[in-house]
């Protein structure tokens, strides 16, 4: 079939084409596309000769269709249902492989019957911006995670995101921040476990001078930082229970109330939250209030495990290496490519990104080999003495001495620390926060893990806590005390996500 004959059968259908700017193809029930508008052929083609060629041959490369390949077939799924079909795939494109969203919609006859189908394509791609880092994957089970997200990202509906810690839960909600129609205002990130009660409403909905103590001032809250923008609250599995109903009224109303104010506020913005919780759970044992729960997640997403995505750990590991602050350029060699997808690695893409950390130390040239990546024989042996699992950590809590911590009475206070700063001078929290963890941090000699679970906070809050506190201590010596105002410090990526 000749590129004129086509065009003769079906006059004016590549002029209609054109009026679509994405990508968009005329095809019959057959799989033949029989019009194509010039962005499809830009994209796919090159503008080479592509009339009478199957849609499975053009954009992925295969002899069958779809569903014969062991994929869903919108085609199929059309014909069955009688409706539009949408779809998220892997399509081959002038830019490689991409993740494409696919809409398609049948076409009737004058008998009312399917003739042919018009397939509008979009290329999910995310906003180019420096120094940012991007989810990167194309594992079945990634590309069905993206799928929901891409469906979710332009509605205003509040997303739950759940999965083990270090899957890119921030990176997630980003995502859906870039794609919404939001996308031009702030994303607003509440790191949940880093907030007692005292600190919860302050931070949340800010406070009136004179509100408290040391409230010298008014501040505005996230709430208000996110005006218009989306508020990511992350690990809120870890709210206070007595805080709950204070973030349930927020949600159920849209108006709040700062600390010290008689007035109620509107809010306006887009809410999202993660947590690696079981929330159900937490809901029959009385920890999480029912009523929030099915507030918040109206549109929950499940983010895969690095081992449910074993194809990807190659590409999110030279993603890595591509933004890691290194003054050479890196790169895997084959057999580290293939050591790294025989893992499982259970602290998921933080674990990963911190053997590529390491690596990167180790290796004098510019190709990091298994050798690079592999972690001493005790920590070979003993695997668990890097990442203990939550039973593990319980048990060395209870059999282990604690390093010279202080041991607090069941009022959380202890006797001694009072009095140690009765004569202190008064800092702002924020800097006598980060004074206390950078000297606990050398207690524990870099176990995090343990550290995290003794403070009662999420490893990645304790990475973030720890990465804040450098940062302050370093313009405090730089520039001396002064009053420190940190709305927007939890707008900061995640550094180990």
């Amino acid at each position: 079939m000749s590129e004129h004959s086509s065009y003769a059968s079906l006059p004016g259908i590549s002029s209609l084409l054109d009026a679509i700017q994405a990508p968009a193809i005329l095809m019959d029930r057959n799989y033949e596309i029989r019009a194509a508008n010039q962005a499809y052929r830009e994209a796919f083609t090159g503008n080479n000769a592509l009339l009478g060629k199957h849609c499975y041959e053009v954009s992925h490369g295969y002899k069958v269709p779809c569903d014969k390949a062991g994929e869903h077939c919108p085609l199929q799924a059309c014909l069955s249902s009688g409706q539009r079909q949408r779809i998220l795939h892997i399509h081959n494109t002038s830019h490689g492989k991409e993740h494409v969203d696919v809409e398609l919609s049948p076409v009737r006859n004058a008998d009312g019957e399917i003739e042919y189908f018009v397939e509008i394509m979009h290329p999910v791609r995310e906003p180019v911006q420096p120094g940012k880092r991007s989810m990167v994957g194309f594992s079945p089970a990634f590309s069905q995670m993206l799928e929901l997200l891409n469906r979710a990202a332009p509605a205003n509906i509040s997303v739950l995101l759940l999965g083990e810690s270090g899957t890119g839960k921030e990176l997630a909600a980003r995502y859906l921040h870039d794609h919404s129609q939001r996308a031009s205002k702030p994303f607003v990130v509440v790191e949940c476990s880093g907030l007692t009660e005292s600190l919860f409403e302050s931070e949340l909905f800010g406070h009136e001078k004179g509100a408290f103590t040391g409230a010298n001032q008014r501040k505005p809250g996230l709430v208000c930082a996110a005006e218009g923008g989306t508020l990511f609250l992350d690990e809120i599995g870890d709210i206070p229970l007595a805080m709950q109903v204070k973030l349930l009224r927020l949600i159920e109303t849209g108006t709040y109330r700062p600390v010290g104010s008689v007035t109620e506020k509107q809010a306006n913005f887009r809410l999202i939250c993660a947590t690696h919780r079981n929330l159900l759970n937490m809901v029959e044992r009385g920890d999480f209030r029912q009523d929030l729960y099915y507030r918040i997640s109206p549109f929950p997403v499940l983010l895969p495990s690095l081992h449910q995505r074993q194809q990807d750990i190659v590409p999110i590991a030279n993603a890595i290496l591509e933004n890691l602050p290194i003054d050479r350029s890196m790169q895997l060699s084959p057999a580290a490519s293939q050591w790294l997808q025989q893992q499982r690695f259970d602290g998921n893409i933080r674990e990963l990104r911190n053997r590529l950390e390491r690596a990167v130390l180790l290796c004098d040239g510019d190709q990091i080999e298994p050798a690079h990546l592999q972690l001493p024989e005790l920590l070979q042996a003993n695997p668990s003495y890097l990442i203990p699992s939550s039973s593990q950590l319980q048990s060395q809590s209870q059999s282990q001495p604690r390093p010279a911590a202080v041991e607090t009475t069941s009022q959380g206070w202890n006797k001694d620390l009072s009095s140690a700063f009765s004569d202190a001078p008064v800092l702002p929290l924020e800097q006598l926060e980060a004074c206390y963890l950078s000297g606990i941090a050398e207690r524990y000699n870099g176990d995090n893990a343990r550290l995290a679970q003794e403070m009662n906070i999420s490893e990645r809050t304790l990475y973030r806590k720890l990465a804040r506190a450098r940062s302050l201590l370093a313009e405090t010596s730089a520039s001396g005390p002064t009053n420190s105002h940190h709305e927007h410090t939890h707008q900061s990526p995640a550094e180990h996500d």
